[in-house]
């Protein structure tokens, strides 16, 4: 159902705000009625914009199968959740395949579109989250082609040949490719990698400065644990270690844990990130 928004009436508005702030004895109604008439009209736009998409059809019938699959250890997200926010879920996603036709349903939005239903427990502002993150912030990520994940595992790894020769070179020589060990971190955002705690504050920067953090905390993980990564002797070693290292205090302390992410790495300029995603789209594009 569509929240309902009503006109403020100046006795509603005498005592406190919406959000329960006393106003000051000053308080300007007549200023805010005028404000607030022209917003209501935005917000009724939005409310119908959401209710048409979720009347769209079935733009997303994979992501059906991927209901049972999101968070099956959390409880809100089972089948005897009352309510059920798988629910909740399927109509986030099936919103954003009306409204963004050119991806659709790619999956890992599941995870992301899950986490931000708990954060908001509103699906409309989970929505509009979302299309802040596929749409602008991690744009082609989850294309139907991936170009935009795929340029950013080939960049990070370019960023370990430059920062942490010794951990590239040990995945150099024994031919693991990097999407082996870290697609998860980035198509997930870090969800059900790191501890909820971590993510969220991750998700902060996120959504505050943008995708470079994701290098940072990467980077972070991996110089943390070089040395541990290093003793590895195998294939599957080196990939069971990868695991390992988003376990554990280092990650569990997440205040400590962001504190790092902007040291351990040194300097990485959105300069350097933007000309390694040029060099490496294009390489990527070369090979088809």
């Amino acid at each position: 159902d569509l929240p309902e928004e009503r006109a403020p009436s100046q006795s509603s508005l005498e005592v406190v705000d919406p959000y329960g702030f006393e106003r000051p004895a000053d308080f300007d109604y007549a200023a805010y009625e005028e404000f607030f008439s022209t917003y209501l009209v935005i917000l009724t736009k939005r409310a119908i914009k959401w209710s048409r998409l979720l009347k769209g059809g079935g733009a997303v019938r994979r992501s059906a199968t991927d209901l049972n699959r999101t968070f099956p250890d959390n409880v809100r997200f089972r089948k005897t959740a009352e309510p059920c926010l798988q629910k909740t879920l399927y109509n986030v996603l099936l919103a954003y395949g009306m409204h963004n036709q050119g991806v659709g349903y790619c999956q890992g939005m599941n995870f992301i579109a899950g986490y931000l239903i708990l954060i908001t427990k509103n699906e409309e502002e989970s929505f509009w989250l979302l299309d802040a993150l596929v749409g602008r912030i991690l744009p082609d990520y989850y294309s139907p082609a991936m170009l935009g994940l795929k340029t950013d595992q080939e960049v990070l790894a370019e960023l370990v040949r430059l920062k942490m020769p010794a951990v590239a070179a040990l995945m150099e020589g024994h031919g693991v490719l990097w999407t082996l060990v870290v697609s998860r971190w980035f198509i997930c955002l870090f969800v059900d990698i790191l501890p909820v705690e971590t993510v969220l504050r991750i998700w902060d920067c996120l959504f505050n400065e943008g995708s470079k953090i994701l290098f940072r905390v990467a980077l972070t993980l991996i110089k943390q644990h070089q040395t541990f990564i290093l003793e590895a002797t195998s294939v599957p070693d080196i990939c069971d270690r990868f695991k390992q290292i988003t376990r554990g205090s280092f990650v569990t302390e997440c205040h400590t844990f962001m504190q790092k992410i902007f040291s351990e790495p040194g300097s990485l300029s959105m300069t350097t990130i933007t000309r390694l995603r040029e060099s490496r789209r294009a390489a990527l594009l070369a090979q088809g």
